[in-house]
């Protein structure tokens, strides 16, 4: 794909300072930038570069000033950084414009598809299926019985889609996420085996939702293991059966979260955070990284940190006391000689 500077500055509604027939066929950080590419400036600490970069083309504020000559032509916008971010998604756009349905997949009989579904090869849809419009099914995902798609959704190459599962419009999940497997439950028998607890309920992904390659999110046991509207999940995660997640959340890799925890909404979980099952998380919650979770949260918008988690400011002090320990264990050490010493002199 190649763009004049002219015609990104009519994209992006800005003011070409330079050749507007330069031509760009890249997107650089300026930095690293070569002739044919695109690059930006918004963070002031790399103006710098801005004189000595190859771009042939950087989007810069309206109100950067010049210290001296630039090389490259010039696209002034009132927000660079926004500016570019709606180039990427136009890039991203056509980069992932896919149509028709490809051969060998399998579509069964009773499913129903929107209208414009992208379908690449073996790709399968199970009986009853229903898939909204302008969804994007690429290869070798499936899609079981009594699944139901709304509008926009895609699903990259690999998802699995257990039966009864439903999402909701404008859902991404990336490959290798498994949505609706069961949930981890067995019942310990006599003699020191355990017994399959069967996993009848299904997942609920509402709307505007995106989830991470290789993440998994269990059915519920009964009811519904539910992703609530806007729940960002990273890779690698693991959603455990009943478990609820609350609007505009979002959580980092590696985050393990046990069964029927409730965790609500706009609440912020770094990596590789632990949290125990059958409790809640208030709204606004926000768990630094590798922190483990044993008990209910009710406050709301608190920062929590360590294992077992405190309140961040109460774990930081602890660490600075920590890490005077040696320095107290010496002191100790020097005051009972003093007081042995003054022992002697009593005696």
């Amino acid at each position: 794909m190649q763009f004049t500077a002219h015609e990104l500055g009519l994209m992006l509604n800005g003011t070409v300072e330079g050749d507007p027939l330069v031509p760009v066929n890249q997107l650089a950080k300026i930095e690293e930038a070569r002739a044919g590419s695109l690059s930006f400036l918004a963070n002031p600490k790399y103006e710098q570069y801005l004189y000595t970069t190859e771009a042939s083309v950087v989007i810069i504020n309206n109100d950067q000033v010049l210290a001296e000559p630039v090389k490259s032509t010039l696209i002034r916008v009132p927000n660079a950084y926004s500016a570019i971010t709606v180039l990427l998604e136009k890039y991203n756009t056509i980069k992932l414009h896919k149509t028709g349905i490809e051969q060998p997949s399998f579509i069964h009989p009773s499913a129903k598809l929107g209208d414009n579904v992208y379908l690449g090869a073996f790709a399968y849809i199970g009986p009853n299926v229903k898939i909204g419009n302008n969804c994007k099914i690429y290869p070798g995902c499936y899609i079981s019985d009594d699944v139901i798609l709304g509008d926009n959704v895609t699903l990259f190459p690999g998802v699995k889609i257990y039966f009864d599962c439903v999402l909701g419009n404008n859902v991404i999940i990336h490959s290798g996420t498994i949505i609706g497997a069961d949930g981890f439950g067995f019942a310990p028998v006599g003699d020191g085996t355990y017994a399959k607890i069967s996993q009848i309920g299904n997942v609920i992904i509402e709307d505007d939702v995106e989830i991470g390659s290789n993440t998994t999110v269990d059915r519920a046991t009964m009811g519904s293991t539910i992703i609530r509207k806007g729940v960002k999940l990273d890779n690698l995660i693991q959603i455990a059966h009943n478990v609820e997640i609350g609007s505009n959340t979002v959580v980092a890799a590696q985050t393990g979260i046990s069964g029927s925890t409730k965790i609500g909404e706009s609440c912020i979980i770094g990596g590789q955070v632990g949290v125990v099952g059958h409790i809640t998380l208030a709204k606004g919650t926000q768990i630094q990284a590798q922190s483990g979770i044993s008990r209910t949260i009710t406050e709301e918008n608190k920062k929590w940190m360590g294992s077992p988690a405190t309140p961040y400011t109460d774990h930081m002090r602890s660490q600075i006391v920590t890490q005077r320990l040696p320095a107290l264990e010496r002191r100790i050490d020097e005051l009972e000689k003093i007081i042995k010493e003054l022992k002697k002199d009593v005696h």
